[in-house]
C-alpha cells in the first residue's frame, strides 16, 4: 500500500505518523514537500549560536492536542510554560497594559478600555446596550464592521487588531466573526440583545490553566520525532505538479502511482492540485487568501533593561514598521538564563507584504529602532536572524466556514483521499495537529 502525504508541515508530518501507527510497518508512506526542509512555518533556527523558534513559538495550552502528542512521542519533559507575564499594547505613542478578560481584544465592559481609547469611545461602549441591535444568524461579517459599529473604531484598531495580527497576520478588516470568534457568533445567534451581552456570554470561565505552552528545545524536537516515528520517505525540494485519478488509485506527479493521498498543502496549492479532479473543491479553496510575514530575532546584551512583560503588541495606525515584539527572555523562563536577551520582532499583515523584499540589514535596523522607540531603551544587537514567511497564514475571511464546508463536501466524494491543513479549521499548531490526525484516521478507515 503506497500513500502520499503532500505537504511536510506539522499537519502533514502528523498525518504520516498517525498513518504509520494505524497501518503498520508494511505501508509505504511518502511525504512530499516543495520546500528544502520539512516543518512548514515551524522552524527552529539559531540566534547568537543558540536555538530559537523563528515561526510559531507557542501553542494554545488549553487545547489537548500538542501536550497529548508530546506524551505519545515520549517528549513530555520538553513541555514548558510561560512565566505568566502579560503583554503591553502600544497605542497613541504610549504603552498600555493589555486589558484583561477580553474576547480576542473585544471588551466585556467599557471601563476595561479607559486610557486605551478616548473618553467618548468609553461612553459609546457603556451605552451600547441601549442602542437598537440586529444580528442575522444566517450572516457573517468582518470583525471590524461589527466592533467599530457597536464599540467604536478605536476598539477595533487599538485592542482587536493587535491580537488578530498575531494569530492570522491579518486585521479585523480581513477576518470574519464566525471563524475568528466562534463563541461570540454563537452567542449572537442565540439571541443576545447586544454585543455587550454576547461578549459576556462568550467569555470562558476564569481559569488558572496557562493559556500557552512551548517546547523547551524548539519545535524541531517535535518535527524530528514525527519524521523518525513515521518511517516515511521524505522528499523535499520537490513540489507536486499534478494530481489525477487512475484505475488503481491516484497519479501524483512527479512521484507516480499511489493508492491514497493526503493533501496537507496551503489553500492555493490545494486549489491547483484539485482543479482537474474536483473543480468544486478547487474553486472554494481558491477563494482563501494568504498573508505574508517576517520574523526578526534579536540577541541583545543580557543586562538590556527590557520591560518586565511578555511582549508588546502594536495598534493599527502607529508610525512603526513592526507589528509586535515578543520579549522571549521575559516570556519564557527557560530562555531567561541564556547569555543574551532574546526578542522577536514581527512584520507584515494581510495586504502589505512589502517587508518581504527588504534586505536583511534593513529589517534588523527597523526591528532595533522600533524596539528602542517602544521601550525607551538603547537597543544594541549582538546577533540577529531574519526569517521570511511568504504566504504563511490563511485569512479566515467572512464566509470562511461556508467555504470550508464546500471544500470538504466536494473532497469527501473522492476515494482514498483526505484533506488537512491550517486553512480549514484553525491556523494554530493544535488545530493543525488535529487536522492531520483526523485526515489520517479517516483515510486509514477507508483503506481497511
Amino acid at each position: 500500500m503506497r500513500i502520499a502525504v503532500v505537504g511536510g508541515g506539522i499537519t502533514g508530518l502528523v498525518a504520516a505518523y498517525r498513518l504509520r501507527m494505524l497501518l503498520g510497518a508494511e505501508a509505504d508512506i511518502l511525504v512530499l514537500d516543495r520546500a528544502q526542509r520539512v516543518g512548514g512555518i515551524l522552524h527552529t533556527g539559531e540566534v547568537a549560536g543558540e536555538p530559537l523558534d523563528l515561526g510559531a513559538e507557542a501553542f494554545v495550552g488549553r487545547r489537548p492536542e500538542v501536550p497529548g502528542l508530546l506524551r505519545e512521542l515520549g517528549l513530555e519533559t520538553q513541555l514548558v510554560l510561560p512565566a505568566g507575564k502579560r503583554p503591553l499594547l502600544w497605542s497613541g505613542g504610549v504603552a498600555h497594559a493589555l486589558p484583561e478578560r477580553t474576547l480576542m481584544g473585544i471588551p466585556a465592559h467599557a471601563e476595561q478600555m479607559r486610557g486605551l481609547v478616548d473618553d467618548a469611545t468609553v461612553d459609546w461602549i457603556a451605552a451600547e446596550t441601549t442602542r437598537p441591535f440586529e444580528w442575522d444568524p444566517e450572516s457573517d461579517t468582518d470583525v471590524y464592521s461589527l466592533i467599530a459599529d457597536r464599540f467604536g473604531a478605536q476598539v477595533a484598531e487599538r485592542s482587536v487588531d493587535p491580537l488578530l495580527g498575531g494569530v492570522y497576520a491579518g486585521s479585523s478588516r480581513s477576518i470574519g466573526v464566525r471563524a475568528a470568534v466562534p463563541t461570540l457568533a454563537a452567542a449572537l445567534d442565540a439571541g443576545a440583545p447586544s454585543l455587550t451581552h454576547a461578549v459576556a456570554a462568550a467569555l470562558p470561565p476564569p481559569s488558572n490553566t496557562p493559556v500557552f505552552g512551548g517546547i523547551r528545545d524548539g519545535y524541531r524536537v517535535l518535527l524530528d520525532a514525527l519524521t523518525e516515528r513515521s518511517g516515511a520517505r521524505i522528499v523535499t525540494d520537490s513540489p507536486a505538479t499534478r494530481l489525477a485519478r487512475s484505475p488503481r488509485g491516484w497519479v501524483l506527479d512527479p512521484f507516480g502511482a499511489v493508492d491514497a493521498v493526503v493533501l496537507a498543502t496551503p489553500a492555493p496549492v490545494t486549489a491547483r492540485l484539485l482543479r482537474a479532479v474536483s473543480p468544486a473543491a478547487a474553486t472554494a479553496a481558491a477563494g482563501i487568501e494568504l498573508s505574508s510575514s517576517v520574523v526578526v530575532a534579536l540577541a541583545l546584551p543580557h543586562d538590556t533593561p527590557l520591560p518586565d512583560n511578555s511582549g508588546i503588541l502594536v495598534a493599527t495606525g502607529e508610525p512603526l514598521r513592526a507589528k509586535a515584539f515578543t520579549l522571549s527572555s521575559r516570556k519564557w523562563p527557560h530562555l531567561a538564563d541564556r547569555g543574551t536577551a532574546l526578542v522577536r520582532a514581527s512584520f507584515g499583515k494581510f495586504g502589505d507584504d512589502s517587508t518581504q523584499s527588504w534586505p536583511d540589514d534593513k529589517l534588523v535596523t527597523a526591528a532595533a529602532e522600533d524596539l528602542a522607540h517602544v521601550t525607551g531603551v538603547a537597543i544594541e544587537p549582538v546577533g540577529a536572524t531574519v526569517q521570511r514567511w511568504p504566504g504563511g497564514l490563511a485569512q479566515y475571511a467572512p464566509g470562511h466556514l461556508d467555504r470550508v464546508a464546500a471544500i470538504e463536501a466536494a473532497a469527501a466524494e473522492l476515494p482514498h483521499f483526505a484533506l488537512a491543513g491550517a486553512y480549514l479549521h484553525g491556523v494554530g499548531v493544535p488545530a493543525c495537529v488535529a487536522s492531520g490526525d483526523t485526515a489520517a484516521r479517516r483515510l486509514a478507515a477507508a483503506l481497511s
